[in-house]
């Protein structure tokens, strides 16, 4: 009876109703039911299949039954691509907070630049830092050095702390491996190096943009150094006491995050250049991401060991918390790539295709858009991109030419799945809590802020697409 009523139902527009009621799904289920996004994310992928008309290899079995085996099997091919990278790099950045290097890499961009570029110094080292690290950890990381600055100086806190949003944010949406880029990066087929050098290409303008927002902000609103949760402004200048001295060096603190991605990114490049040989062959091997991140992850475990004088031994006690909190993530995001590839299951690539061949509606802004409306409506980025990225795959998979280089499209859904951050989105509380700024100074600042942001980088894609529409391709 149930695959009849199905077979009734499969008009051209049917695929529409089952992504809309799938996406419906998700954000009833966290932003009102505030059930975990692991939950919803599967639930809704298993909906998302017993509504489809048809499924690989549900010939002759219970519909249902493959729909719910189909759904675990994509959970798990995505948490196999991506699980290794997501792990290491908490690990990675746990030991650059404890060892001191991540405070040793603000100190030295603050002391090059100068204090009176020190905004584009906290922009740069937030930039750099959410390469490994989760956006709300280098947040917690940058603002001490933020209020200790405005102390310092008198003046600029709300300058300070909208630099350290804007490279932090950048980052996190759209270079690897933080979850959301790396996800999408497997599901639109990407060159994981190529990606990543483009992310921080067009991160550069829209992270300054922010900078020069936060600057505009500052004259306009009268915002000083405010105390934070465990950080009170006596303590400001105790928290960059440390001596030089103590803390590692620069060079050896710009290694664990810098090497993996340099060779993750001459891989890709010698694959292109390199018509083979034993040297081809080794980088091919010290350029994999699993193996490039593993290198990586070893230099900051020795680098947390010489600090802190602690045996390896001692360090699997170090590596629990981070692990604990990418397991949150890697099973999030793996998720999100199930629902994302029961969406292209569903038909809803070609469905999609088929509805927008005679309009010319740009698909780069199709993309954003509806990355900025599952992103306003449940409130995190990281679903926003997986969900938006499975869509916009369905499409491309079904054979929709493209002009330029997809990696646009990676983009456009980085910066689309940054607007309208507000009361749902984890990243407004930590911003308004660690910053001691209020619920309406934080929705007239950050929300603003990334929003400035988001469009800044749609103009700057749509631009760039038309001028060099196959400079990563």
């Amino acid at each position: 009876m149930y695959l009849p009523l199905l077979a009734s139902l499969n008009t051209g527009y049917w695929p529409f109703a089952v992504l809309a009621l799938g996406i419906l799904f998700v954000i009833v289920s966290i932003a009102v039911f505030r059930i975990h996004a692991f939950i919803s994310l599967i639930l809704a992928a298993v909906l998302v299949g017993a509504l489809s008309s048809s499924l690989p290899g549900a010939e002759g079995a219970n519909h249902i039954v493959t729909a719910i085996g189909l759904t675990m099997t994509e959970f798990g091919t995505t948490a196999g691509k991506i699980a290794w990278v997501i792990a290491l790099a908490a690990i990675i950045g746990i030991c650059l907070m404890e060892s001191g290097a991540a405070d040793r890499i603000v100190r030295g961009m603050v002391r090059t630049l100068g204090e009176k570029r020190a905004g584009a110094a906290l922009v740069l080292c937030s930039f750099f830092l959410s390469i490994p690290v989760f956006f709300d950890t280098v947040f917690f990381l940058l603002i001490p050095l933020a209020q200790a600055l405005a102390f310092r100086l008198g003046r600029n806190y709300l300058y300070f702390v909208m630099a350290v949003c804007s490279g932090g944010v950048i980052t996190h949406g759209l270079v690897p491996p933080t979850p959301g880029p790396l996800v999408m990066v497997e599901t639109l087929n990407l060159n994981l190096g190529f990606t990543i050098v483009a992310g921080v290409g067009l991160g550069l303008i829209p992270a300054f943009a922010g900078l020069y927002f936060g600057k505009w902000a500052e004259g306009r609103m009268n915002i000083g150094v405010r105390e934070s949760p465990g950080i009170k402004i006596a303590d400001i200048e105790a928290i960059v006491s440390k001596d030089d001295s103590e803390l590692p060096s620069f060079f050896v603190s710009m290694l664990p995050v810098v090497l993996p991605v340099f060779l993750i990114a001459l891989s890709s490049f010698m694959g292109i250049w390199s018509e083979g040989g034993s040297f081809y062959g080794l980088m091919e091997i010290l350029g994999n991401k699993n193996v490039a991140m593993f290198i990586g992850t070893l230099i900051a475990l020795y680098l947390l060991a010489k600090q802190k004088g602690i045996s390896f031994r001692a360090l699997g006690n170090v590596m629990e918390s981070p692990l604990g909190t990418a397991g949150t993530i890697i099973l999030i995001t793996s998720a999100g790539g199930a629902f994302g590839a029961m969406i292209r299951h569903a038909g809803v690539g070609e469905a999609i295709s088929a509805a927008s061949a005679e309009t010319g509606f740009s698909l780069i802004i199709m993309a954003w858009l509806v990355a900025a409306v599952l992103k306003v409506a449940q409130g995190s980025g990281t679903v926003s991109m997986i969900t938006t990225s499975g869509i916009i795959a369905a499409i491309i998979g079904n054979g929709a030419s493209l002009e330029y280089s997809p990696i646009y499209l990676f983009a456009a859904i980085a910066f689309g799945s940054q607007m309208g951050s507000w009361m749902n989105d984890s990243g407004f509380w930590v911003v308004c809590k660690l910053s001691g700024f209020t619920e309406r100074e934080t929705l007239k600042t950050w929300t603003a802020l990334l929003a400035v942001m988001g469009f800044v980088g749609l103009i700057e894609i749509l631009i760039v697409s038309s001028i060099l529409p196959n400079l990563f391709m």
